[in-house]
């Protein structure tokens, strides 16, 4: 299984070295886009609490209550993983009630997409442009209210302020 042995930022960009760059290139384009969101490193949580466990950048921080549990997990509006063989983004935030990202599906340049998350293995395949009006949208709809934003694998949570 991969699994990323990182304990900050610095050590996540430079966990890969042969895909350093391309994190750095998306990083880049994630907080011109949308500098409010702010970065962060995502630690996953422990192997005892509900929650995601793999690590990963993030971008705009909020919490959802675990639907087995009344204690609220961290987890990001827009989330940057390094996987196994590609580079995979996850969005939390819906637009009209579906995935932001459902309406930018196939243009992005992606080599796969489904429900919240994109994936690509090269930063020069992806569509700058479009990537940039979907992070755009994405810190919109985050700053605007937070019930527009969703867990990637439970659906709508209760949401508490970031």
């Amino acid at each position: 299984m991969f699994r990323v042995e990182a304990e900050s930022l610095e050590e996540y960009f430079g966990f890969d070295t042969g895909r350093k760059t391309e994190l750095q290139k998306l990083d880049r384009l994630i907080r011109s886009s949308a500098p409010e969101l702010k970065r962060y490193f995502h630690r996953g949580t422990p192997a005892a609490e509900h929650g995601m466990r793999f690590k990963m950048i993030g971008y705009g921080k909020l919490h959802y209550q675990s639907a087995r549990s009344e204690i609220f997990v961290e987890w990001p509006a827009v989330g940057v993983a390094l996987q196994k063989n590609y580079i995979s983004v996850y969005l939390s935030v819906l637009k009209n009630g579906t995935p932001l990202l459902a309406s930018y599906a196939g243009t992005l340049g992606e080599l796969r997409a489904g429900g919240n998350k994109f994936s690509f293995r090269s930063y020069e395949d992806l569509d700058a442009l479009r990537l940039a009006s979907l992070f755009a949208e994405a810190e919109q709809i985050f700053n605007s209210d937070l019930r527009h934003c969703s867990l990637a694998h439970g659906g709508t949570k209760t949401l508490r302020a970031r």
